[in-house]
């Protein structure tokens, strides 16, 4: 063989190498930038662009697509310990030309966390209250969606901002007595018991406890790699002391029932999504909103935790805009009549 022609292939060969044993590299031995880069990926590949607002010295961090038009912007708030990346499963299967807000919720993520803030559930919906003013969402009313701890802030947002949306979507949301203990109750009344609080199942710091809690969350076993876990659990153990902080914060009684506090005042329409199988707030607080809000629709979810956003996502983004054509089409009747 020609040697310029071996010199050519030898190169090649490095320059495909290279690639790959970075990646391998970082699955091995840094996971957690790699997890980085698969949401900087999925953001660029969905049309999600990251802006920040600033309200006096505090900065929100969110992701958008879209320009508000004829239909509701939506805006959607994320769960405990999360942070806006996680609606990316759902922007997916949402049309492109619809106006989507994901902020991180306060002290998460881009979101500033302060010492000095209040963490409480009415707490957060106020920061966030703050975040639509400084985008100038509430031109016209918008559609609001929340899961779990994000659940719980959206609905008292509503209660308490009424001329702010037109509509509501909770999913699995937090803030709710129950008349059955989910799996999760009964193993935080069993670590109050034992004087460990400290091991709060929702906060891994170990590739073990985080596949715990990602069996918690789900009724789907997703058969996650050793080093993506670890990975997972790098990205989260900076911040599990605010976690910690937060989580006492919303258990609180000022917070722990806020949304069952507030529902008798949300006045728009709502709908309500629940995996049937969620252990972490149990499936019959469904019924508890449905019986307190008057134009309430809800969905039960089979085979699904949760991690309904997760789980679920294309059934999700289809509810909701199945759940805003509904409405689209009782205001056009409206109109007609």
């Amino acid at each position: 063989m020609d040697l310029d022609v071996l010199n050519m292939f030898v190169i090649a060969g490095g320059t495909l190498a290279i690639p790959i044993l970075a990646f391998v590299a970082s699955f091995l031995l840094w996971p957690s930038a790699l997890i980085r880069i698969y949401y900087w990926y999925w953001r660029r590949a969905l049309g999600m662009q990251v802006r920040y607002a600033n309200y006096d010295d505090y900065q929100f961090c969110y992701s958008y697509r879209g320009r508000p038009g004829y239909r509701p912007s939506i805006l959607m708030l994320h769960g405990f310990s999360a942070h806006k990346d996680m609606w990316l499963s759902i922007v997916k299967f949402l049309p492109k030309n619809l106006h989507l807000v994901c902020v991180d919720m306060p002290g998460h993520e881009g979101t500033t966390r302060s010492d000095l803030d209040d963490y409480s559930i009415s707490g957060q919906a106020k920061r966030i209250h703050q975040f639509v003013e400084c985008i100038k969402l509430n031109r016209r009313p918008f559609h609001l969606v929340g899961t779990s701890m994000g659940g719980n802030v959206a609905g008292v947002y509503a209660a308490q901002y009424p001329e702010d949306i037109c509509s509501l979507t909770l999913i699995c949301p937090a803030g709710l007595p129950s008349t059955t203990d989910s799996k999760f109750i009964k193993q935080l009344r069993e670590l109050q018991e034992s004087k460990r609080i400290d091991r709060i199942p929702l906060i891994p710091s170990t590739p073990e406890e985080m596949a715990d809690m990602l069996k918690l969350c789900s009724y789907v076993r997703f058969k996650v790699p050793q080093q993506i876990l670890q990975g997972l659990v790098d990205v989260r153990i900076p911040h599990n002391e605010f976690y910690r902080k937060l989580f006492l914060e919303i258990v609180d009684e000022k917070s722990r029932h806020s949304l069952h506090e507030n529902m008798s005042k949300i006045k728009v329409p709502t709908q309500v999504i629940w995996g049937k199988q969620d252990q972490v707030l149990d499936v019959s607080g469904a019924s508890v909103l449905a019986s307190a809000i008057p134009d309430c629709h809800v969905y039960i979810l089979e085979n699904c935790g949760h991690s309904v956003v997760v789980e679920r996502p294309r059934k999700t983004a289809n509810l909701i805009l199945e759940f805003l054509a509904l409405l689209h089409s009782i205001d056009n009747n409206k109109k007609q009549a």
